[in-house]
């Protein structure tokens, strides 16, 4: 029986953990991120034929800088590259949760959307087009509720659909101005180059022409390299990349 590894992300308040809990049940445990006061989730759950390790990672709106929560989920999808990073988003609230859904999407396409609250969004009078959704972002999206278990098979199959590899995607590609571009274009190939081919040069670049040293320490912690040679010098002609 094969295993595979999800890691659940999404911001506060979006079901995320509710989700996870019922999915694994009691069998979970928690403990800290390595050299952080962040806590960690995992458990574990089948479905068919498969074994899924779930790593429930800290509720963030981003995966900038800007808090430990934000490091941790960050260097886990990175790093760790699970087999599937399953976005958790509102359905009442979706053009904010949406902007962490690209950010994952940028990094990896081994991503499954889910849409939860799905029941309170159409007590709301809310509609959402998921085929337009999934298309537009280039994978699976399906609508659940996670309190009410509604949808739940339908979302274990699009999970085993990317974690075996039946369907793939590409990174998301979003188009920034022609500066930003032409910048990505130079930095891009230094960072695979310093750091290797398995993460993604692109989204990487983007974060260090945003000045994110967060970021760089973690590539030479993970690495155990030299700083990028150039970085510095690109985020210093004043080329800032942002969402």
């Amino acid at each position: 029986m094969s295993q595979f590894t999800v890691a659940f992300a999404g911001n506060p308040n979006t079901g995320k953990s509710t989700l996870f809990n019922l999915l694994t049940g009691l069998r979970q445990h928690t403990g800290n991120w390595a050299g952080k006061t962040v806590i960690t989730a995992e458990g574990g759950f089948t479905h068919k034929d498969h074994t899924y390790r779930a790593v429930d990672l800290p509720g963030t709106y981003s995966l900038y800088s800007n808090s430990a929560d934000e490091e941790a989920a960050r260097d886990y999808i990175i790093f760790e590259q699970p087999d599937v990073t399953l976005v958790v988003l509102d359905a009442t609230s979706l053009e904010r949760n949406l902007n962490l859904a690209l950010q994952v999407l940028e990094i990896t396409g081994r991503t499954v959307i889910c849409i939860n609250l799905i029941d309170e969004a159409r007590r709301l009078g809310i509609t959402i087009n998921l085929k337009a959704i999934a298309k537009r972002l280039g994978v699976p999206v399906v609508a659940i509720s996670a309190r009410n278990k509604i949808g739940i098979e339908a979302l274990l199959d699009q999970i085993e659909r990317v974690a075996t590899g039946a369907f793939t995607a590409p990174p998301l590609r979003i188009a920034y101005s022609d500066e930003i571009e032409q910048s990505i274009t130079e930095l891009a190939p230094v960072v695979e180059q310093t750091f290797g081919s398995k993460y993604p040069a692109r989204w990487i670049a983007l974060r260090l022409l945003d000045g994110d040293d967060s970021l760089l320490a973690s590539l030479k912690a993970n690495m155990n390299r030299k700083p990028i040679p150039g970085a510095k010098e690109v985020v210093n002609h004043g080329v800032t990349a942002c969402h």
